[in-house]
């Protein structure tokens, strides 16, 4: 399946991307792209395929539901049924497995359980109903932090009290570092995700090439964008180079966006998190400030950190870091598929398990 072309000539890129990877051919090359949007561009353009045998892409954490820890939905799941609250969240997260439950049994039971596409639609539901608590699941990086921000501070400022965020938050940047520091995993260079540098900037980067030794390419998200960070990257391995490149400046500057910055930084503090499969990472969260507690699911409510649990036989946490192929696993497309999924990355489109499903299933399953 080819690339879809638009005006970059993809047939020299893939040439180019060949020749370097020849100049390689003693040493085989892993690189990790840590975007959920990456992991369906690579798999629904075919660009797997194109790569050179000695050059494998391979999927991060990227996806925000796929790392939500399981007891998460499970703390979400007893808002709805104990405390008579409206669960509102992003369709993705309705279906995904708890410990003991998930949102659409909590649903199927009685319990108040609403998609929304914006967060704006949580806090309209909140100013048109005064008396019912409204409960919205904060999940995703810094490219969804800033909305949540801004939400609570309107909130806040306009004095709807029945507006409550259950934060789930993640930064992207002290996961890569764990990825790094585990001995078990072999990462050469990282194709960083393009959304999430729009906020933190190219800049955040570069602890990676200074301290880790590793090249790193901000990348668009389709596939020319991708094989250019590919071709910069294996430039640098050419070259002994180590360093931070940027191929999406058309959206992405070093600093970032500075503003989204500033309101992260006034209504969130970072925290140690739970990801799911890959356990406790500090500084890796994002917590409400006692500014805004009123408004706050986990004081109100007394809620703990999440519990990180992984059903078994399911692999997430294998293939979250990169160490195993989504086929690999013995539930994929067996007892875990899209209508019935046993771990999250086979609920999310953006879950490494879904989309191996949806492009490749016929062959991993033969």
């Amino acid at each position: 399946m080819p690339v879809k072309s638009s005006k970059i000539d993809t047939k020299n890129l893939v040439k180019l991307l060949n020749q370097l990877c020849e100049r390689l051919a003693d040493r085989p090359i892993k690189v990790m792209e840590v975007c959920g949007t990456h992991t369906v561009t690579a798999h629904s353009t075919g660009l797997h395929s194109l790569l050179p045998d000695n050059l494998q892409l391979i999927s991060g954490p990227g996806c925000p539901v796929c790392v939500t820890p399981a007891g998460f939905i499970d703390q979400a799941a007893r808002l709805a049924l104990e405390h008579d609250v409206q669960v509102m969240t992003y369709g993705d997260m309705v279906r995904v497995p708890g410990i003991k439950t998930s949102l659409e049994d909590v649903r199927r039971q009685g319990g108040k359980v609403s998609v929304v596409y914006s967060i704006n639609d949580a806090i309209a539901v909140a100013q048109q109903e005064p008396n019912q608590k409204i409960v919205f699941l904060g999940i995703g990086f810094e490219t969804t932090a800033p909305a949540t921000a801004f939400a609570l501070q309107r909130a806040q400022n306009e004095g709807i009290k029945n507006f409550i965020v259950l934060c789930a938050h993640k930064r992207i940047i002290p996961a890569m570092e764990a990825l790094l520091n585990d001995p078990a995993i072999s990462i050469d260079a990282f194709l960083a995700p393009g959304h999430v540098s729009v906020i933190i900037g190219a800049g955040a980067y570069d602890f990676i090439a200074t301290q880790h030794r590793r090249p790193c390419v901000v990348a668009g998200f389709d596939g020319e964008q991708m094989l250019m960070g590919l071709v910069q990257i294996l430039t640098q391995l050419v070259a002994g180079q180590v360093k931070v490149e940027n191929v999406y400046r058309s959206r992405v500057t070093e600093q970032g966006n500075r503003q989204a910055q500033k309101i992260i930084d006034e209504v969130f503090t970072p925290s140690m998190s739970i990801w799911r499969g890959l356990g406790a990472i500090e500084q890796s969260g994002l917590n409400i400030r006692p500014a805004f507690a009123d408004l706050d699911a986990r004081n109100i409510f007394d809620l703990g950190p999440p519990e990180d649990f992984e059903p078994s036989g399911c692999r997430c946490a294998e293939v979250l870091k990169g160490l195993i192929q989504p086929s690999e696993c013995k539930l994929f497309a067996q007892q875990c598929t899209p209508s019935a999924p046993v771990g999250a990355c086979m609920v999310s489109r953006e879950g490494s398990c879904s989309a191996y499903y949806k492009y490749h299933k016929a062959g991993a399953a033969s």
